[in-house]
């Protein structure tokens, strides 16, 4: 896994996790790796997986089975959907107004390409 430095290391692996449940590679209900597992497949220290197990936690996305390992929740989708569409919304969206703007790309012009990406 390759990170980016504009983001802490942990939360792009809970984006990682994010995008394998939203793509359903890892389904509600299912057990994610180890920490020793996961912190060997994209090369971090465990201190960091375990740092993303906690936020993931917190926010409800994984639940722990004390002594069998951490487990996808029901309505995780759901969850990651409404967190990164609150993100999105707040962050990246006014960026992209901001260079649509500057840019005078048209509404219609965004939608043109919306749409050739979508098929």
């Amino acid at each position: 896994m390759e990170f980016k430095k504009s983001n802490p290391i942990y939360l792009q692996i809970a984006d990682y996790v994010f995008e394998n449940i939203l793509s359903g590679k890892l389904k509600e209900g299912e057990r994610l790796e180890s920490v020793r597992e996961m912190a060997a497949n994209v090369q971090v220290n465990p201190n960091t997986v375990m740092r993303t197990i906690s936020y993931l936690q917190d926010r409800e996305i994984i639940f722990n089975k004390r002594g069998i390992g951490n487990f996808v929740s029901e309505n995780a989708v759901s969850k990651i959907k409404q967190m990164k569409k609150e993100d999105f919304l707040k962050n990246s969206l006014p960026e992209l107004f901001k260079m649509m703007k500057l840019l005078d790309i048209s509404f219609e012009e965004l939608e043109k390409n919306y749409r050739k990406m979508k098929k």
